[in-house]
């Protein structure tokens, strides 16, 4: 493991496309910036286990949909009803 220090608004390359910036400092707390290319995704080790778990679970053909892909189903249909909500008032 590579352990570097960096300030405010000081920044680390990872290879030529990410990069990512020391925002804030906050106590214990640090505050990342991260730019990646669209094609990097980029998550919270937590968020990152918790997708591997539920793409590992929905391969083993329990027929379940995961609690990420729950989520982002809910999130979707939200947005989808967001945006006829507008339309709607867009009408009249």
């Amino acid at each position: 493991m590579l352990v570097l220090s960096r300030q405010r608004n000081e920044t680390i390359m990872i290879g030529d496309d990410i990069e990512i910036t020391i925002v804030d400092v906050r106590g214990d707390k640090v505050r990342l910036g991260i730019t990646a290319p669209p094609h990097i995704a980029v998550h919270r080790k937590e968020v990152y286990e918790a997708i591997r778990r539920n793409k590992s679970a929905s391969q083993s053909g329990n027929g379940q949909p995961s609690s990420v892909e729950s989520f982002a189903n809910r999130r979707s249909k939200k947005e989808e009803n967001s945006s006829k909500g507008k339309q709607n008032n867009a009408d009249k």
